[in-house]
């Protein structure tokens, strides 16, 4: 849930990988591993990345309905 929240949120924000990372001061491939479900966020590190986009910590967290076509709806 938290890889899709944040590459949705990211992009929602029309937000580089290199941006959000920039924001949140965090590397790059960090994003990267993390939007792939690579690594596990910290608590805190759920909360930086909220921030940057404006987001209660919860909606990086929360589930999303996905409909059939794979999108939000």
């Amino acid at each position: 849930m938290f890889a899709r929240n944040l590459r949705r949120l990211r992009s929602a924000h029309r937000l580089s990988q290199e941006a959000l990372a920039e924001a949140a001061e965090i590397d790059r491939t960090y994003v990267s591993a993390l939007e792939r479900g690579r690594y596990s966020a910290t608590i805190d590190m759920v909360a930086k990345l909220a921030a940057v986009l404006e987001v209660d910590p919860a909606t990086l967290l929360e589930r999303v309905p996905r409909n059939r076509t794979g999108t939000k709806g």
